[in-house]
């Protein structure tokens, strides 16, 4: 069996310190800020980066195009690798798409080499969810790459992504709300509740008023999803406000008897469009 590895982007918003302790490669999408240009969780702290949108900064994002995409894989084809390759949803980004590309190309060109890209159709810590379970498989060492490959394609479509977001404005600015409904929502103090379809695509579910109650919601809709799931370990990720997020983590812990968290915050590129006081809450269940 041929020695192959798992990649990924940045945009799962897990812990640098994760995936360095597990030797996983990835790819950093760039955002522009003032004029100045950064990598995704590089260079600003996640509280610089929230404290300046929230004065007003309004960042812009890019994809990975597939010059990147090859950057991340051509070294490890040279050491004799194939690559298992979770990209941020097609649904939200054309990265996925950049990363089929670069890997046709370095397939033509070093002729028995194998790279699998599987659309995650997740985001953020949903993303990192479907790197974490798969990477148990892959730990285990039970499997090939095409059968792990179609066994994360398999799970995506179960990464639950629940999550609320405080103000409606990037919402709005991304195109997801209109302008009226983002001014009087956010006067009327109305949190939208959100999740991630099964094509990767952003989609409003509900509405609440008030915080607390949009927090509780994500959790009162996990106790249906996740009815026949395991879930050992539940993500959560948060836009500078991990008060909530500890919140929810509380909910989850005393409702359901889950004892094993993620926390982390929503990293730049993700949060320029979900925006400050963003909670999402992962899991695996059905329906998404």
């Amino acid at each position: 069996m041929k020695e192959f590895i798992v990649t990924t982007d940045s945009t799962t918003d897990l812990p640098p310190e994760y995936l360095r302790e597990r030797h996983v490669p990835f790819a950093s999408l760039s955002y522009v800020l003032e004029g100045k240009t950064y990598r995704d969780n590089q260079g600003l702290t996640s509280q610089e980066f929230y404290d300046k949108v929230r004065n007003g900064a309004m960042p812009t994002t890019s994809q990975i195009n597939v010059e990147e995409a090859r950057a991340l894989f051509e070294p490890l084809v040279k050491e004799g690798k194939d690559i298992l390759h979770i990209a941020f949803s097609s649904g939200l980004s054309g990265s996925c798409n950049s990363c089929r590309l670069a890997a046709e190309l370095l397939m033509e060109e070093y002729p028995g080499t194998r790279i699998e890209v599987v659309d995650s159709l997740c985001a953020s810590l949903g993303e990192g969810l479907l790197v974490h379970k798969t990477l148990e498989q892959y730990q285990k060492g039970t499997m090939e790459l095409p059968q792990l490959a179609q066994w994360a394609r398999e799970l995506a479509p179960h990464i639950c992504h629940n999550f609320t977001v405080d103000d409606l404005y990037h919402l709005h600015r991304g195109g997801r709300v209109s302008k009226t409904t983002a001014v009087l929502g956010t006067l009327a103090g109305i949190k939208p509740v959100l999740h991630v379809d099964d094509a990767g695509h952003l989609i409003a579910i509900g509405k609440v008023r008030g915080r607390k109650k949009s927090l509780t919601a994500l959790v009162d809709r996990m106790e249906k999803q996740r009815q026949g799931f395991e879930n050992d370990v539940v993500f959560i990720s948060h836009g500078d406000c991990l008060e909530d997020a500890e919140f929810v983590k509380e909910q989850v812990r005393s409702r359901f008897g889950i004892e094993k968290f993620l926390i982390h915050p929503v990293g730049a590129v993700i949060g320029s469009h979900s925006g400050p006081g963003t909670m999402a809450l992962f899991f695996v269940g059905s329906p998404r």
